[in-house]
């Protein structure tokens, strides 16, 4: 008499945890990618010189530094859009910003022409009295 394991595939016999760890894997490789997209979307922005002269800008203003003390630090989750098409381009965004004394949020609308960019929008609204500095005023 044969064995009736013998003549089983191997799937047959370790279905049991072969499916669980192909569906754990493919979980975590859908993550890991979402992961990636969503760091070099973040890296992207951060990395555009619109992004890096608002920040600055941020960052040397009296008025801000007086809310949220120095130095102004950004965040991770930036949010909003850059769009850049040679010399010309826009931005809008949303950048979290702290600082020893507290927190906010620095909000950039920009358009770029002839290769500058001009600030249309660079204000900072101070996460704990909700009021707002506009660094464009406050040179």
């Amino acid at each position: 008499m044969e064995n009736v394991s013998a003549k089983q595939g191997w799937l047959n016999r370790n279905w049991k945890w072969f499916v669980p760890v192909v569906a754990i894997v493919l979980i975590l490789v859908c993550v890991g990618c979402l992961v990636l997209f969503g760091a070099t979307i973040f890296g992207t922005i951060k990395s555009s010189d619109v992004y890096q002269l608002a920040l600055a800008r941020a960052q040397e203003n009296t008025a801000a530094v007086a809310a949220l003390g120095s130095p102004i630090e950004a965040g991770f989750f930036v949010s909003g859009s850059i769009n850049v098409s040679g010399p010309s381009g826009s931005a809008d965004l949303s950048i979290p910003v702290s600082g020893p004394k507290g927190s906010g949020t620095l909000y950039v609308v920009a358009k770029k022409s002839a290769g500058v960019w001009e600030f249309t929008t660079l204000e900072l609204e101070v996460a704990d009295s909700g009021g707002r500095i506009d660094i464009l005023r406050e040179q």
